[in-house]
């Protein structure tokens, strides 16, 4: 490893600002050289009943990587076949039903060129991503996609940068193309990541993260104030529920309730609970996703939610704490 002779922070950044503007303008530049040939990539792999098999060595091997998990994980089953590993045995794992994505910036990789013959006498269509057209590899394509630099970002222009870049971009585009052609949406893209923040917002239900059976603080329309005081502490939930022997809830007693009360009277130990609570509380379905019940309280300033059945029978509650727990909000 060759030693640092000098170090400046000015020559540092001004080096950082060449390498994004070269690599900005290999973007930039697959624009207008986009053709027919988009389409029929996007086409072909719509009409392929078997999967995407993406392919590749060296740095744009690992590009390859990238866009067989951005295809994967947006609607399009996909994987990736190491170029060398496909020429010692990996190319069963193609079929005829496939489509092969290869990505090379010479198109003249030997490994590449090594199995594009025995993918096509499998059967497999074979669409190539690489930096030139009059390559071998972009000859021996139904498909090529043009992915061509005027150079590296490397001062040697030498190590791939901006073709890796450019390669990288011309992936996802066909990637998120196929996404809208499959009307590919939230609650699809949450399936797919379901750990994810957005997995977590759209997959998860009131059901999930409610409280229910003996874990409600529940009291009758004529219990005491005392009775109700004692039920909220034991519930944990800042809310007592009154519901009447159909489960119909009548109202809450909340924290809130309490400070109102107290700031009435002093002794509050014989009012009617039905003359302190609130009446009529809020309530969501059990079915309805859980940021659903987030986005309710936060547009009603209210920490608890209670959930009824379709005949307005109590069969839970949640508050933001449980929210917070399952990681909705």
């Amino acid at each position: 490893m060759s030693r640092p002779t000098s170090f400046s922070p000015e020559a540092s950044l001004a080096q950082a600002r060449r390498v994004l503007t070269i690599e900005a303008a290999a973007v930039a530049a697959l624009i207008p050289r986009l053709d027919a040939a988009f389409p029929r990539a996007v086409e072909m792999i719509l009409a392929a009943p078997g999967r995407v098999v993406v392919t590749g060595i060296g740095k744009t091997g690992h590009i390859g990587r990238k866009l067989a998990a951005t295809l994967a994980s947006t609607g399009t089953p996909a994987y990736f076949v190491h170029a060398a590993e496909a020429a010692h045995g990996d190319l069963g794992m193609i079929t005829s039903a496939d489509v092969v994505i290869a990505l090379s910036h010479s198109g003249s990789s030997a490994e590449l060129l090594t199995i594009v013959p025995l993918v096509k006498r499998q059967g497999a269509r074979l669409i190539a991503i690489t930096g030139h057209a009059n390559s071998p590899l972009a000859q021996e394509a139904d498909v090529h996609l043009d992915a061509g630099v005027s150079e590296e970002a490397c001062s040697l222009n030498l190590a791939p940068t901006a073709s890796t870049t450019a390669a990288l971009a011309m992936g996802d585009a066909l990637a998120v193309a196929l996404l809208d052609a499959r009307g590919f949406g939230e609650v699809d893209f949450a399936r797919s990541h379901p750990g994810g923040s957005l997995g977590r917002r759209l997959l998860t239900h009131v059901r999930d993260v409610m409280r229910s059976g003996p874990a409600l603080p529940l009291v009758r329309p004529d219990a005491s104030v005392t009775d109700a005081l004692l039920e909220m502490s034991r519930g944990g939930m800042g809310m007592a529920i009154v519901a009447d022997a159909s489960a119909r809830p009548t109202g809450v007693f909340t924290d809130g309730d309490l400070r109102r009360a107290l700031a009435g009277t002093d002794d509050i130990r014989h009012a009617a609970l039905t003359a302190l609570m609130t009446r009529n509380p809020r309530s969501i379905g059990p079915d309805a996703l859980a940021a659903e019940a987030a986005e309710l309280m936060e547009r009603h300033r209210i920490n608890q939610l209670l959930v009824v059945d379709a005949d307005g029978r109590l069969v839970g509650a949640l508050n933001m704490h449980d929210l917070m727990q399952a990681k909705v909000i």
